[in-house]
């Protein structure tokens, strides 16, 4: 009872004030440093005791129940293990010299090819930062040997690796789907024209910058590469290629659901590194401890914002909260794009899972309501979490390259070469915004 004395009666300040207590708090104890996990749990329990009582704590458990019990986020760890056994093996090494073949005697070959790679990553397990950290070991290093403009070296590593929230199995479109109550292979196979059509404008930007501005790439290789290399280069792309197709294919096809596709993918790229005669149980051992702390984290923030989210809808705040969202205009097109700002300002500061549980369960009854589709929201969702992962300050792009990079590269440097992604990504945005059709919806 002394816990209970300490928490004042919350629920006479009403729901005005009581949101924007419950928002101080969280900003106020997230600049102390702590997790954003615990902060929304313990500002859950506040709410939950100072606004309804100790009876009201239940509520919380079972809430936080129905989102860890969803059979399909069983898929999240079979893709992080996917990434984590491919950040081990030497495939994606491979794939990389293998996309040689791709590049041929382009100016800018090697930053088109880097661009290749990540989109055959992103689609084989569907993670960011992984990808960052591997075409930041294999890619960086080479363009800046080979005389690349170190800017244009560091914006297409950070944006091609930061695919993966958006090409199928993107793990942003399957929490998403969790939370928005959708189906995640509709997610799926309406992003899968919006994340290449991402991809081809990073390339295109590639080849009119070197076209336009020959100095930041070198002079294209007139040597033709040998049959008996060619052959050797093209062993590299074919695993990749055929997990990409069975995971994939099987949940285009209807034969697997996205968790079956998930296994499905996880025993091809074991198969993979068995083939290739990498496989050995200090790898696996490495790979299984490396997706149970990302899970972990994905869980905890899960758990944290499902209880807050929960309470805060008890107390009338969702409602409250639309209300003012719709408040805004008449006009659906000026509340949608305001939902956009919404989730790029909380992108530079927060993590897309954090975001996308916290903010969902508002925003998709505002989108059915307005008479949009949730599946196109989704997508729309996924292409915002793309310019959260490189916009300042807390790009989470940024630090992974960061972790790899030469030390004469700074993180203002890293972020002042992601700007050019950046203004893509809010082109990319607003195509989507105005063409809904380009999700297929």
């Amino acid at each position: 009872m002394e816990l209970l004395d300490l928490i004042p009666n919350l629920k006479s300040l009403g729901i005005e004030y009581g949101t924007l207590l419950m928002f101080a708090l969280l900003l106020g104890l997230l600049l102390t440093g702590m997790p954003l996990a615990f902060v929304t749990l313990l500002v859950a329990l506040i709410f939950a005791l100072g606004w309804f009582g100790p009876n009201a704590v239940p509520l919380i458990t079972s809430r936080v129940y129905s989102f860890v019990s969803s059979f399909v986020f069983v898929s999240v760890p079979m893709f992080v293990l996917m990434a984590a056994l491919l950040d081990r093996s030497g495939i994606a090494r491979d794939l990389f010299d293998a996309m040689k073949l791709i590049g041929g005697r382009l100016r800018g070959a090697v930053a088109v090819q880097t661009i290749f790679v990540a989109v055959v990553l992103a689609a084989m397990s569907g993670i960011i930062g992984g990808e960052v950290v591997l075409l930041g070991l294999l890619a960086l290093p080479q363009m800046l040997r080979m005389g690349y403009n170190r800017n244009l070296a560091i914006g297409v590593i950070c944006a091609g690796g930061s695919l993966g929230t958006m090409v199928p199995p993107s793990i942003v479109l399957i929490i998403y789907g969790l939370t928005a109550n959708t189906s995640i292979g509709e997610l799926f196979t309406s992003a899968f024209v919006p994340g290449f059509m991402l991809a081809s404008f990073y390339v295109i930007y590639v080849l009119a910058r070197c076209y336009i501005t020959p100095e930041v790439a070198p002079d294209p290789s007139p040597e033709a590469v040998p049959s008996g290399e060619k052959l050797r280069l093209l062993k590299g792309i074919v695993l990749p290629i055929m997990v990409v197709i069975f995971v994939l294919g099987s949940i285009y096809g209807g034969i697997a659901s996205v968790t079956e596709a998930s296994a499905v993918g996880v025993l091809g790229v074991l198969l993979s590194t068995i083939v290739r005669r990498e496989f050995n149980l200090p790898m696996l051992k490495g790979a299984v401890l490396q997706t149970l702390a990302t899970c972990g984290m994905i869980v905890w923030i899960g758990i944290g914002a499902s209880a807050l989210v929960g309470v805060f809808n008890l107390m009338g705040g969702i409602k409250f909260v639309s209300a003012l969202i719709t408040g805004i205009s008449d006009n659906p097109t000026i509340i949608i794009l305001f939902m956009m700002l919404i989730l790029f300002v909380l992108g530079m500061f927060l993590d897309w899972v954090g975001i996308a549980l916290l903010t969902m369960p508002i925003f998709v009854p505002i989108i059915k309501s307005l008479g949009y589709d949730p599946v196109w929201f989704g997508v729309l969702f996924a292409m915002n979490m793309q310019i959260s992962f490189l916009s300042p300050p807390f790009g989470p792009a940024a630090f992974y390259l960061k972790s790899v990079a030469p030390p004469d590269i700074s993180l203002g440097d890293i972020f002042r070469s992601m700007l050019p992604f950046i203004a893509i990504q809010i082109f990319s945005v607003g195509l989507l915004i105005a063409f809904p059709g380009i999700t297929g919806r």
